[in-house]
């Protein structure tokens, strides 16, 4: 019965906000819905769409807070958010981050021969974003989301579940643990073995790295990887060794700065990111060191600058294009299959590859870091 009573403001077009004040003829919002009832705009929402999801108790206090408000549907609407936008948003963490460049122009690729227009938004804020991005699904703005920012949290993907939308969500190049969300991304793992591996086989034992954001998922496996060959190796660790970044360039000469002061000195640093490694070169030729001679340095990402810095970045090329491209083709495929189907949560690993250039070298034995 109180399933029924929610269910049946969907057959209404529209309604008015029916208190006293300054209130009267407003039209009544969900959230007015929710504030009356004592509960989220997700739980008024899977009341409306998915009520048999929630205990009596709940549906009561929503039923009640509708009649209280006078809230409803808009059907015409409601029908219009059931037709197809043909078009699809892509979450980028930072616009102005070269790195995405490579990723956006397969995700643009991958849809071109389709009728599904692309979308871009930068989700930095993401606090401030995500209920427009919702919005976007419900209204009929968007189809489907792409998202290349692993930094969504465990409420703002539960709202995502309880709007009925996260089974149209892909992850590309960056992921959230522990959430059913289908993935393409590159093998960080291995990538941060063959940095460390290189340098090793350079005859550098004094390793350190400078890591990206603090909490990022691929901060968080480059750092265990190269920490665990470090480990395996039986090489020596100083706890200075490992230094906070923020995959920038600013992080990179502020690292410089760093290890420009250290009394153990590393003789070869591995970075997260090309930016990083951009910002630590300057910082330390700036200072009188030679790279590689007095210090190597590794990237990751293979950036279209890396090849042309001064020394030439040796790196980890992900295959960014490639990412992106399987990241549209994935979402497409789910967007047409038959919407009874739940989307199973995988995780597609793309391989990388290390690209030695001028800025790493044997060590020199000369030096007073070897080991």
């Amino acid at each position: 019965m109180l399933s029924s009573q929610i269910n049946s403001a969907n057959h209404e077009t529209e309604a008015t906000f029916k208190t006293t004040g300054k209130m009267k003829h407003k039209t009544a919002k969900i959230q007015d819905v929710a504030r009356v009832a004592g509960v989220s705009t997700a739980t008024v929402s899977r009341a409306l769409s998915n009520p048999q999801k929630l205990s009596e108790a709940t549906l009561k206090a929503v039923s009640d807070a509708i009649s209280a408000t006078g809230y409803r549907i808009n059907k015409t609407a409601q029908s219009l958010r059931r037709q197809k936008a043909n078009a699809i948003l892509v979450c980028v963490p930072n616009l102005g981050n070269p790195f995405f460049s490579q990723i956006l122009s397969g995700i643009s690729k991958g849809f071109s021969s389709t009728k599904y227009s692309v979308l871009i938004t930068d989700s930095q804020h993401l606090d401030e974003k995500e209920m427009r991005i919702i919005d976007s699904f419900s209204d009929g703005t968007i189809d489907g989301m792409i998202c290349l920012d692993g930094n969504f949290n465990s409420n703002q993907l539960d709202k995502f579940s309880a709007y009925n939308v996260d089974d149209k969500i892909v992850f590309a190049c960056e992921w959230v643990d522990n959430a059913n969300y289908p993935s393409i991304r590159s093998d960080n793992e291995k990538g941060a073995k063959l940095a460390f591996r290189h340098l090793y086989d350079l005859g550098h034992r004094k390793i350190a790295h400078v890591t990206g954001p603090e909490n990022n998922v691929l901060t968080l496996i480059r750092r265990d990887s190269l920490n665990h060959e470090r480990e395996r190796l039986g090489l020596p660790f100083n706890p200075e060794w490992i230094i906070r970044g923020d995959f920038s360039v600013a992080s990179g000469v502020e690292a410089g700065r760093r290890i420009l002061d250290m009394k153990d000195r590393p003789t070869a640093v591995f970075c997260a990111s090309d930016e990083v490694a951009f910002g630590l070169i300057s910082a330390l030729t700036s200072s009188g060191l030679n790279v590689p001679k007095d210090i190597s340095v590794v990237g990751f990402d293979d950036i279209s600058l890396a090849d042309n810095f001064v020394p030439a970045l040796t790196t980890i090329r992900q295959n960014r294009k490639f990412i992106g491209l399987r990241a549209a083709e994935k979402l497409s495929e789910i967007l047409e299959q038959n919407k009874e189907q739940k989307n199973p949560y995988s995780a597609e690993i793309v391989d990388v590859e290390l690209i030695v250039r001028a800025s790493t070298s044997r060590i020199h034995v000369s030096s007073s870091n070897t080991y």
